[in-house]
């Protein structure tokens, strides 16, 4: 399967003007090609395709005097870009058509030169690793990477990525072989919670660490900060650092929180079942800060992505299951109740604990799910 291992880079001021430059290019050629399509759709001309855009938008352009000064980049990562394009288009038609599941997409847009985050990427014939552990990427030079870990294989491609507070990351792709961990005989639901983040069937709990509550201090005086400084101004450009900076330390305190306790949950058990959340639909709610600031859906997908790499099960119990008022005792379901009712007492007599009884609900519907026919012949043969 597939991996993306991240590294910091550190690039000298010579190599961040001609990284600058780079990112620009790229985005210009993006911006052309799009431009060029929408104008041939307006005039009900038929769709370009991929090759013929490439010839217009790069080879052909870089003999003009407007768009020459294209080949002081490598072209390896034009034609990325132009293949972000491509993606972008095939996506959308994809999703039009109702090829492509979840939400509806909408038609590419053009790149801005005021984003914050700015990407390119390269193949492996436009970047190498050298024997001094540099990373050399055409026309910038040999990147400082800090080697946090070793990489698996050979990378197949590598994107060069400045953050919105200017930072640089260097992210590889590599092909590994993931090995299923030895077997485990445990398997959990877990009931996904905001004062308490996470309620497992076992009878474990995991605080809500509320990092962006932590941090609102912080983080409002640099807001006021940067609402003070003039448009345009110097001063302003680096009180947007600062709030910057202050965002990027919750993001990543929060994922790397994240990460630990999916891994400690992934190695612990066999099977893993959530409730499958409209975190969308919940964000909209007065309560939407706080569950913003949980990030149940990074945490989900992180378990989900890890069980399939150590062959583990998951599983996404339906949103309408009413885990909160059955019992996980008789079955009996129970009238709905409000959020600050968090123990309650069934017909049979049984006191549950809120949370504790939506894990346990979840653990049991999760493994109906999984010993059913899931598809299969369920007649009984002739």
């Amino acid at each position: 399967m597939q991996l993306r291992y991240n590294y910091r880079v550190y690039p000298t001021p010579g190599q961040q003007i001609a990284l600058a430059r780079a990112f620009g290019c790229a985005r210009v050629v993006y911006n052309d090609g799009l431009r060029i399509r929408q104008q041939a759709h307006a005039a009900g001309q038929p769709y370009i395709k991929d090759s013929a855009l490439q010839t217009r938008v790069i080879t052909e352009a870089k003999k003009t005097p407007e768009r020459a000064w294209l080949a002081e980049v490598s072209s390896v990562a034009l034609v990325q870009a132009l293949g972000d394009l491509h993606t972008a288009y095939r996506n959308f038609f994809a999703s039009v058509t109702g090829k492509r599941k979840g939400a509806k997409l909408a038609s590419p847009r053009f790149r801005s030169r005021r984003d914050n985050r700015q990407a390119i990427r390269f193949t492996r014939n436009g970047f190498s690793l050298r024997p001094n552990r540099r990373l050399y990427v055409a026309k910038i030079g040999e990147l400082n990477v800090r080697w946090s870990r070793e990489l698996p294989s050979d990378p197949s491609s590598v994107s060069i990525i400045r953050d919105a507070c200017g930072r640089y990351f260097a992210s590889f792709v590599v092909h590994t072989d993931c090995s299923p961990l030895s077997p485990a005989e445990a398997e959990v639901g877990i009931d996904l919670g905001l004062s308490t983040f996470a309620v497992l069937s076992n009878g474990k709990t995991i605080d809500s660490p509320r990092f962006l509550r932590q941090a609102e201090r912080r983080l409002r005086k640099a807001q006021q900060n940067l609402s003070r400084k003039d448009k345009g101004s110097k001063n302003r450009a680096k009180a947007r650092l600062q709030v910057a900076r202050a965002h990027a330390r919750v993001a990543d305190t929060r994922r790397d929180w994240a990460h630990k306790h999916s891994t400690a949950i992934i190695r612990e058990n066999q099977a893993v079942f959530v409730e499958d959340l409209c975190v969308r639909g919940l964000a909209r709610t007065r309560l939407a800060k706080s569950v913003h600031d949980a990030g149940w859906g990074m945490f989900t997908r992180m378990v989900e992505e890890k069980a399939a790499r150590f062959g583990r099960v998951f599983g996404r119990v339906d949103r309408w299951f009413p885990s909160t008022r059955m019992c996980s005792v008789c079955g009996a379901v129970s009238e709905k109740k409000p959020l600050y009712i968090r123990e309650w007492m069934c017909t049979c007599g049984t006191v549950h604990d809120r949370d504790l009884n939506a894990a346990e609900n979840i653990l049991a519907a999760g493994r109906a799910e999984r010993l059913n026919a899931c598809g299969g012949t369920v007649s009984p043969a002739a």
